[in-house]
């Protein structure tokens, strides 16, 4: 960010030198400094340890463009986020659920059921005290809403996250406003705010909309004697502003806030110098070149899970093909005990059958015995040929009932044959089963990488890479489009704060709605068209009445 670091570290005195000399000790991430300071004019508390914030002094226009290297990024969005849990920039409820999801998917990245499981944010603090007080909502209800949005931000790294979420906070009222109480000719007390797009005159209840504005572009002169500070309009017909502060050095303070955020204000409406133009390009090969990692991790993930999923159909497979062996086995059981069943059965049928063809030639020998020793009377006569009757009747039916039989038996045999048929094709598809490869390659050689992708190997410590000017290019289109995707979606976004701020509506306490509260819901009812930077917008032509405060 031109023209300020961003930061917020704490660090704690060690031992006392002098009154007012401090030695201290500051740890960072990449490294630990220990030094000696001198606190000069301020007000330093006597007890130790002391702490000490670091906060950015000048707030950019457009984080996106003006944000360069990730690291101050990092810090930046650390500062407003802190601020708006603190309540220092006022922030609607539904806009703090939204930004809330962000600050988790930069923390934890993307949502995993399996791991971010309910309660995980419970120790978190991502909403301001004051949005949790005004609603009848639970910690779970809240980090049910949260965990909504933040599925939904899955792929973004952290520091696309953050971005987002400085994206969204620099459209807030009061971010980057740094507010004084004045005093006008009259005595009236009023607020001054000071930020990036000019200086605001605000009522001391309404920080939210200022009364009136004087952007950087409309000044020609700020200055100040003894505790009188004076704003001189460009426009000449424009009275000139007159306000006293408590203190000259709050004058002082005033005055640097106005000559900085003037001299950002001139230089980013001009062209980047050679040093800006550097930095900007090593960002923005430094984003390619995490951008090209992600998608080469993104394809190693696709890769993996492509390989688990067919790790998992072939054990898949190979459980059905056991199962289908276990099935072939019992069914060869039962065909076996089939086919002796059978082969039993038509035993006993051929037997039967031989039984009755003997019973049937006893019974032809009967008759033919009987027609030999036929009685001479004509009774013994009749009586005979009855009984040859009958004995011929009882012989077609043992003849009968003998065919039959050695049908059944014929038709048993067959029976039998096709038993063990089905026998012998169930003992060949077992083994086929039991002869088919049961554990292929589990390590599939990976894709080639394409070869329009530049390579990079990674030796050591060092990284080296190589771009062309095709990637360059693919990149700023890729940017650009995610510029246009980025305007789509900001209708969807509205839409989704106004379906959350309908929905908690009606969970929503009257009698603990704040005097910001009631303020930003006037303002949004009209429109926001009393904002800052509305106000800033409006045609100098409105800027030139009589100013009266």
């Amino acid at each position: 960010m031109a023209g300020a670091i961003a930061s917020r570290m704490s660090f704690s005195s060690l031992k006392r030198k002098q009154p007012k000399t401090f030695t201290v000790r500051i740890v960072t991430m990449d490294a630990e400094m220990e030094f000696n300071c001198e606190v000069l004019d301020h007000d330093v508390s006597k007890e130790e340890p002391v702490t000490f914030h670091f906060l950015a002094k000048f707030y950019p226009e457009n984080a996106e463009e003006e944000l360069v290297q990730e690291i101050t990024q990092h810090l930046f969005f650390l500062q407003v986020k802190k601020q708006i849990l603190d309540e220092k920039i006022y922030c609607p409820p539904e806009a703090s659920v939204l930004l809330a999801s962000y600050a988790v998917q930069a923390k934890y990245g993307d949502y995993d059921p399996s791991v971010h499981k309910r309660g995980f944010l419970a120790q978190e603090e991502l909403l301001p005290k004051r949005v949790i007080n005004l609603y009848q909502m639970t910690p779970e209800m809240w980090e049910e809403r949260i965990t909504a949005w933040y599925a939904e931000h899955r792929g973004r790294a952290r520091d696309e996250a953050e971005m987002e979420y400085l994206k969204i906070a620099q459209d807030l009222e009061m971010y980057g406003v740094n507010y004084f109480a004045i005093r006008n000719k009259k005595g009236t007390e009023l607020l001054l705010g000071v930020d990036a797009l000019g200086l605001h005159i605000y009522d001391p209840e309404n920080r939210l909309t200022p009364k009136i504005s004087f952007p950087w572009n409309e000044i020609r002169n700020i200055s100040y004697s003894d505790k009188e500070f004076t704003i001189k309009p460009l426009d000449k017909k424009i009275d000139v502003f007159k306000f006293n502060s408590s203190k000259l050095r709050v004058n002082k303070l005033i005055l640097q806030l106005c000559i900085g955020n003037h001299d950002l204000f001139m230089r980013r409406r001009k062209a980047d110098s050679l040093e800006v133009q550097q930095m900007k390009a090593q960002a923005r090969e430094e984003k390619a070149r995490k951008q090209m990692e992600r998608q080469r991790l993104a394809r190693e993930k696709q890769m993996r899970e492509e390989a688990e999923r067919t790790r998992d159909e072939l054990e898949r497979r190979l459980l059905q093909m056991k199962e289908e062996a276990t099935m072939a086995n019992e069914a060869l059981m039962r065909s076996e005990e089939t086919a002796d069943l059978l082969a039993e059965k038509a035993q006993i049928t051929e037997e039967e059958a031989k039984l009755l063809a003997q019973k049937a030639a006893e019974a032809e020998q009967e008759m033919q015995r009987i027609k030999a020793t036929a009685i001479r009377t004509e009774e013994e006569k009749r009586l005979m040929e009855q009984k040859v009757l009958e004995a011929e009747v009882l012989a077609l039916k043992m003849a009968e009932e003998s065919e039959r039989r050695a049908k059944e038996a014929d038709q048993l045999k067959q029976d039998l044959q096709e038993a063990r048929e089905a026998e012998r094709r169930a003992k060949q598809k077992l083994l086929e089963i039991a002869t088919k490869p049961t554990y292929p390659p589990m390590n599939p050689i990976p894709a080639p990488l394409p070869p329009d992708i530049p390579s990079f190997n990674l030796i050591g410590d060092s990284l080296s890479f190589d771009f062309k000017d095709t990637d360059m290019k693919r990149l700023s289109m890729e940017i650009e489009k995610e510029k246009v995707e980025y305007m789509e979606k900001s209708k969807h976004l509205q839409e989704q704060l106004n379906e959350l701020k309908t929905e908690i509506e009606a969970l929503k306490l009257k009698e603990r709605e704040t005097a910001l509260d009631i303020l930003h819901n006037e303002n949004s009812d009209r429109g926001g068209s009393s904002s800052k930077h509305n106000t800033i917008k409006k045609p100098q032509a409105q800027g030139r009445r009589p100013i009266c405060i």
